[in-house]
């Protein structure tokens, strides 16, 4: 009895060290778009406007590509061997988030998915279109239509198997492909992750508010980050992982298989003293093939100075006040936050006295406006 194409794919995805797999329809997650819809006209995508411009292009596979029939989902588990969470306690070192700390996932994940891709137009000659968090694509929505799991309360997704630990990739194909059942939410009453969300991003059960968010705010906002969510912030110098982290159905995840993910540039999260020295070409250098690269050292050092601000470590004074001569504000300003944190008052007002007046970025000022107030809401 000759194997069906979809076992027969499911086998080669498996093959290619894939982690889950399945497929759906390309109308099979209708309602994605007008959620979409939603959170954008409530503002919640904050500066990340391309979701905003191409949003038509997102409510439906059919409308990135008219030829698509079938989406081929694929997940790839990156579960760290341990608590990501321990890290919080180490205040002198700043934290990557786990999905980071190694190679960058886009470059394994599309290799792979390209193979996969290249073994279904032999066997189906019909043309198809490959993704990995590149084009205006409902990963999450079309993963749990094919049974990779559900999106869970905190909006990411959750697999029975893998947790909510799975970096997704998706095919869409011309081939009319049967597709595999779906996974129904399994979150039941259960809270956890937004219980644990240190800035209370989620307005909702499944609805997040990018700008509350500790992920979105040290990797996708661009300006200082405000005063309300700079302690909450703690150590984290790239992306958050307490909502993931504290998933009930995390406890069936396994490390995951693929080492370049648990060893890299960014494995260990390293000292502050290291992150604070960084200038363009040694942030360049010290994470060159992960994703941190991508948000560039201007906004990684702001990270790096709330959280040496947050740290209670006066050592890392002096480095902050080099910082001061920055060349990027945005660098400048989180450092006379940090100081205000770290230096009692008549050392700070002498590093204002010396630096304010030739200041001419109006968020720096603001900075140091608020350094001078006797209350504020910037100390513990």
């Amino acid at each position: 009895m000759s194997m069906s194409l979809e076992n027969w794919l499911a086998g080669r995805a498996a093959l290619l060290g894939f982690d889950a797999f399945g497929i759906a329809s390309a109308d099979a997650a209708p309602d994605a778009g007008s959620r979409l819809v939603a959170a954008i006209a409530a503002g919640r995508h904050g500066d990340m406007d391309w979701l905003a411009d191409k949003m038509h292009l997102r409510s439906s596979p059919r409308a990135l590509w008219p030829e698509a029939r079938s989406v081929v989902a694929v997940g790839l588990s990156y579960a760290p061997d341990g608590d990501p969470l321990a890290a919080l306690d180490e205040r002198r070192h700043g934290v990557v988030s786990v999905y980071a700390k190694g190679r960058d996932y886009h470059d394994i994940l599309k290799g792979r998915l390209k193979n996969l891709a290249g073994a279904l137009a032999a066997r189906t000659r019909a043309p198809l279109k490959v993704f990995v968090d590149t084009a205006p694509v409902m990963e999450k929505p079309l993963a749990q239509a094919a049974g990779l799991g559900w999106q869970g309360r905190h909006t990411n997704l959750v697999s029975r198997e893998h947790g909510s630990w799975l970096f997704l990739g998706v095919i869409y194909t011309a081939a009319e492909l049967a597709p595999s059942a779906p996974e129904r939410d399994r979150c039941g009453s259960c809270r956890r992750c937004l219980d644990a969300c240190p800035t209370n991003a989620f307005p909702a059960p499944y609805q997040l508010d990018a700008r509350r968010c500790l992920a979105y705010l040290t990797i996708e906002h661009k300006g200082p980050i405000a005063p309300e969510f700079r302690v909450p912030l703690g150590n984290r110098v790239f992306g958050c992982d307490d909502c993931l982290a504290v998933c009930p159905w995390n406890k069936f995840a396994r490390a995951s298989r693929e080492a370049r993910f648990a060893a890299g540039p960014g494995t260990a999260d390293p000292p502050l003293a290291e992150l604070l020295a960084l200038d363009d070409a040694g942030f360049r250098h010290r994470f060159a093939g992960t994703p941190v690269k991508r948000t560039g050292r201007d906004r990684f050092v702001r990270n790096a100075c709330i959280a040496a601000g947050n740290s209670g470590d006066t050592t890392l004074a002096p480095t902050l006040a080099g910082l001061l001569g920055d060349a990027a504000p945005l660098v400048r300003g989180m450092a006379v936050w940090a100081l205000t944190r770290l230096l009692p008052a008549g050392a700070v007002a002498a590093l204002r006295a010396r630096h304010e007046p030739d200041e001419r970025d109006a968020d720096v000022l603001d900075e140091w406006a608020r350094a001078s107030c006797p209350i504020d809401d910037q100390r513990d």
